[in-house]
């Protein structure tokens, strides 16, 4: 525990950290030590944001060591996609009982290893720590020490338990894991000026794929994508990249930190959604690349490609520009989303009424204040109760958010589209754009929602008619009353 303490303390003095630079000096010396209060982990634990960092590496193993409800509850959680092996799929568990809580479960961890060893024989296999067994004391870094030595391949220590944080910590511990025994421990068979890293991208929905056509025609090869679609072979020789990219600060800056620090490869943040943010990551690769050696003339036929997919994306916008301009958007999501999504619904007339900024960095608040002025509508925790106002009140007519808050836009009859992990259709670059109007527009104008805003069958009102009353006749014979006899 006091290596696994130390490790958490250096993530948490994070100088590239946007937090951390906006500190003083003093403030700065003391990092984030600050004690979690009870709850603080809701929405995910440690554990939880290692495996979601790392199990889009598609070719190794991915062993739980602890109850096997932490394997259930965190296996295929992300929608991470692959373009060769699925092992990453499969949920792998010692799912220890209670004489293991008694005894250690160390024994069991080896023995699975053996197993997984045996049957699947994968590149490497990576161990993730739980709650439970570090709090019985398991040492999973002796374990996984001895493993690599018997077996002759990498069994890797994720030393990442639930209770040392939230979801967050837990991805940059993972991070920490791939520098102390991945990054830098292979070669590639060849290398080119044009080489990059691209880091804090998890291939989503099959995002990467839709980028990676486009990189190519500039001649740009993406040596290894931290973690999207990745072999471990990949990670392990992605320290010969020439300039990386970062997708995502707020969950991996410690590896494109150290990674500048060990290997002089520079990076940049930058954001694959929407027309302005893909165009500028292109022409950021292009520059990094060229400033560490490449051909000048990768500038020229990175532009020639900007200008042809952006005409295209505009043509591919005509019929959707008078139906989605003015729409009020309420944007839940979070870390690079909260600005980059915000700058792509902007440059289709969308206009964002509010955009959630609970998972985002300094510097991802300053860009959404760049995009919608200083008086921006910024939501540090909105809850249930204040989305559900804002959507009835029409303040806006459409939210973006993940599967949690899909049943508060229901609720309220207003439409819904997801945009978080759990998404099935792919956003990023120009193609994506288009994808994402588009599901836009299916969502406003189903007509699903004339049909649920109307009251049910039972809630309207009966009209009641009364009788009336014949006319005045004076020809009109009348029936003589009724006259009941006592």
């Amino acid at each position: 525990m006091d290596a696994l303490s130390k490790k958490v303390q250096e993530v948490f003095d994070e100088p590239a950290c946007g937090k951390n630079q906006a500190k003083g000096e003093k403030e700065r010396k003391k990092g984030c030590t600050k004690q979690l209060q009870p709850g603080a982990a809701a929405g995910g634990c440690a554990f939880d944001g290692a495996k979601i960092a790392l199990q889009p590496i598609t070719d190794v193993a991915h062993l739980v060591h602890g109850p096997i409800a932490c394997e259930g509850n965190s296996w295929d959680n992300r929608g991470a996609k692959s373009s060769g092996s699925r092992l990453y799929r499969t949920g792998f568990t010692t799912d220890i009982n209670e004489l293991d809580v008694v005894y250690g479960g160390e024994k069991r961890l080896f023995k699975s290893v053996k197993e997984i060893v045996d049957k699947y024989d994968p590149p490497a296999i990576f161990v993730y720590q739980t709650c439970v067994t570090a709090l019985i004391g398991d040492d999973i870094e002796a374990v996984c020490k001895a493993a690599t030595q018997k077996f002759g391949k990498p069994v890797i220590p994720v030393n990442a338990p639930g209770f040392v944080g939230n979801k967050n910590l837990g991805n940059k511990l993972a991070g920490e894991a791939l520098l102390d025994y991945v990054i830098g421990t292979a070669e590639p068979e060849t290398t080119t000026p044009y080489d990059i890293n691209i880091i804090g991208e998890y291939n989503l929905a099959g995002e990467l794929w839709q980028v990676k056509p486009l990189l190519d025609e500039m001649g740009v090869r993406i040596l290894s994508c931290i973690s999207g679609d990745a072999k471990y072979q990949e990670v392990a020789y992605s320290h010969r990249a020439k300039a990386a990219m970062m997708v995502c600060s707020k969950a991996m800056i410690n590896i494109a930190r150290k990674m500048d620090e060990r290997y002089q490869i520079p990076f940049f943040e930058g954001s694959f959604y929407g027309i302005t943010d893909m165009s500028d990551s292109l022409r950021n690769i292009a520059k990094l690349l060229v400033e560490k050696g490449a051909p000048a003339d990768l500038l020229d036929r990175t532009e020639a490609i900007i200008r042809r997919e952006e005409a295209a994306f505009w043509q591919a916008m005509e019929p959707y520009k008078d139906r989605l301009k003015g729409v009020k958007v309420l944007l839940i999501t979070g870390g690079v989303k909260s600005w980059s999504v915000v700058s792509a619904l902007q440059e289709v007339g969308m206009e964002i009424v509010g955009t959630s900024v609970k998972k985002s960095t300094l510097e991802d608040k300053q860009k959404i204040k760049e995009l919608m002025g200083e008086d921006a509508h910024m939501i540090d925790d909105m809850t249930p109760r204040e989305m559900y106002k804002m959507l009835k009140d029409a303040q806006a007519e459409i939210m973006l958010s993940g599967g949690r808050s899909q049943f508060i836009a229901l609720k309220a009859k207003m439409p819904w589209l997801d945009i978080n992990q759990e998404r099935h259709h792919a956003y990023a670059g120009y193609s994506g754009m288009v994808t994402l109007v588009r599901e836009i527009d299916k969502a406003l104008h189903n007509p699903m929602w004339e049909q649920v805003r109307k009251p049910a069958p039972w809630d309207v009102p009966v009209a009641v008619e009364t009788p009336s009353a014949p006319a005045a006749d004076s020809g009109a014979q009348t029936e003589p009353p009724l006259v009941l006899a006592a």
